[in-house]
C-alpha cells in the first residue's frame, strides 16, 4: 500500500480505507454522559472493542498482507503478538489465502491462543514477552523464507491502523481532542497521521500503562530507548522499544504521550462495564483510564479510542475485583475473634447492620499463629465506595475488633 520506501502519508490512509471496505466494521461512536459531566463536554468512545477479531489489529493486518505478492503470500507469513495481532494476522492471512504462523509470549492469554488457532494459524510460544516473540518470529521467518509481518513497526500496517481516524472525523467532525492506547506506537501514529492531515487544530493524546511506558524517556531523550522492565496487566501495549517509524510519527504528530497506574486500568474497565455496557480489555481501556484520572485534561469533545476487547474471564474478574478496590467498594481483611460459639455470628451481623454485603468468609481454628481459643477469619465484603468502607471500618474498630489487611 505506502509507496516510497518508509514514507506514510494521508494517501497510504485513504488508499487503505478503500481496501478495508468491504472487510472490516466502521465501529460505532458511542456517546458516555457521565463522562460528559466528569469532562465538561461531550465525550464519546470510538468502540474498537466490537472490531472482528475483537480489537483494531486485522485493519493493519490486512493491509499489510494484501500489500504482498501472490508469490510472498505462498511463501506464508509470521507474526509475533500477546493476542491481538495474532489474531488479526490470522484473520488476515485466512481472508487471503495465505498460511499464518504466530509466535506467541508463554503466558498470552488463553482466549486470545484459542481465537488465533481458530482462524487457522499455527501457534508457537517464545519466551515469557512480546520481545522475545518477536525475536524468534524474526528467526523463523528467515529460516523458512516467509514474510514477517511487523505488529506496529511498518507503513502498510500504520496506515491500516490510521483508517480510524478517518472514521472518527467522519462520525465526529467537531471532535477536539482524540485518545488512544499506545504501545509499539502503530495505532498512535496512523491516527494522528489521518487526523492531523485533515484537522491539524484536533489534539491527538497518547496513553501508554506507567508499568511499560517506554515512550516517555525516548521522547525524553530524542530516540527510541529499550525499558528495562515491563510489568502491566495490560499486555496489548506492554511493548519494550518504540519502533523506528513509529518513534519518528508519535514525536512529530502527537500531543503528548501520559500514563496510568494499574489502579486506574482496573477502574477504567470497572466504569466501562457499568456505566457503558462495553467490554474492553486493559490496554483497550488504558484511554479512558486517562480520562478518569485527569477529566479536565482533554479539551472536549473528546473521542476515547477503546481499541480491543479480548480479554481473559479470570483476568476479568481479579481486574474487576481490583477496581472495586480501587474504587472503595471491595474489602479484604482478616480478623482475631475468641475461638467460642457466637462470636463469627455476632461479627457477621455487625456487618449486615451496616449495609456491607460479604462475599466470601474463611475460618480458622488451629493456625500455629494463633493462640489458644483464637480463632482468625478472613472476610471479602462489597461496599457502596470509599465513605462507606470508612463507616464499616470504623465501626468494627469501635467493636473492639483487631482487623489486619492483606
Amino acid at each position: 500500500m505506502a509507496e516510497g520506501g518508509d514514507s506514510v502519508v494521508l494517501d497510504s490512509v485513504t488508499r487503505a480505507r478503500e481496501l478495508l471496505r468491504d472487510v472490516v466494521l466502521d465501529t460505532p461512536l458511542v456517546s458516555s454522559p457521565p463522562l460528559a459531566r466528569l469532562a465538561g463536554g461531550p465525550v464519546h468512545f470510538k468502540c474498537e472493542n466490537l472490531q472482528r477479531a475483537g480489537s483494531f489489529k486485522v485493519r493493519g493486518a490486512y493491509v499489510r498482507i494484501a500489500g504482498l505478492s501472490a508469490a510472498e503470500r505462498a511463501r506464508g507469513v509470521v507474526a509475533a503478538s500477546a493476542g491481538n495481532h495474532a489474531q488479526g494476522v490470522a484473520l488476515g492471512a485466512k481472508l487471503l489465502g495465505s498460511r499464518a504462523t504466530v509466535f506467541m509470549p508463554e503466558g498470552a492469554p488463553l482466549p486470545k491462543v484459542a481465537a488465533t488457532r481458530s482462524y487457522g494459524a499455527e501457534v508457537v510460544f517464545a519466551g515469557p514477552t512480546v520481545d522475545s516473540a518477536l525475536t524468534e518470529a524474526r528467526r523463523y521467518a528467515d529460516e523458512h523464507d516467509a514474510v514477517f509481518i511487523h505488529p506496529f513497526d511498518h507503513p502498510d500496517v500504520i496506515a491500516g491502523q490510521g483508517t480510524i481516524g478517518l472514521e472518527i472525523l467522519e462520525q465526529c467532525p467537531d471532535v477536539a481532542t482524540v485518545v488512544t492506547p499506545v504501545g509499539g506506537g502503530g495505532l498512535a501514529a496512523g491516527m494522528a497521521l489521518a487526523v492531523k492531515a485533515k484537522a491539524p487544530h484536533v489534539k491527538v493524546v497518547g496513553v501508554q500503562a506507567e508499568g511499560a511506558a517506554a515512550f516517555p524517556p525516548s521522547l525524553a531523550v530524542g530516540e527510541p530507548v529499550r525499558i528495562r522492565q515491563q510489568s502491566t496487566m495490560a499486555d496489548g501495549i506492554a511493548v519494550g522499544m518504540p519502533g523506528e517509524l513509529t518513534y519518528r510519527l508519535v514525536a512529530e504528530l502527537l500531543d503528548g504521550v501520559i500514563t496510568v497506574s494499574e489502579e486506574s486500568l482496573s477502574q477504567a474497565l470497572l466504569f466501562a462495564l457499568e456505566r457503558a455496557k462495553m467490554l474492553v480489555e486493559p490496554a483497550g481501556g488504558a484511554g479512558l483510564a486517562a480520562l478518569l484520572d485527569q477529566p479536565h485534561h482533554f479539551e472536549p469533545p473528546v473521542v476515547v479510542l477503546l481499541s480491543g476487547g479480548n480479554i481473559d474471564p479470570l483476568l476479568l474478574a481479579k481486574v474487576l475485583r481490583h477496581g472495586l478496590a480501587a474504587a472503595g467498594r471491595y474489602l479484604a481483611f482478616r480478623c482475631r475473634l475468641p475461638d467460642r460459639p457466637g462470636t463469627l455470628v455476632a461479627l457477621l451481623a455487625d456487618l449486615a447492620d451496616l449495609g456491607a454485603n460479604v462475599l466470601d468468609v474463611v475460618h480458622e481454628r488451629a493456625a500455629a499463629r494463633l493462640d489458644l481459643g483464637e480463632a482468625e477469619v478472613f472476610l471479602q465484603v462489597e461496599t457502596r465506595g470509599p465513605e462507606h468502607c470508612d463507616e464499616v471500618l470504623g465501626h468494627l474498630r469501635l467493636r473492639g475488633y483487631a482487623l489486619t489487611f492483606t
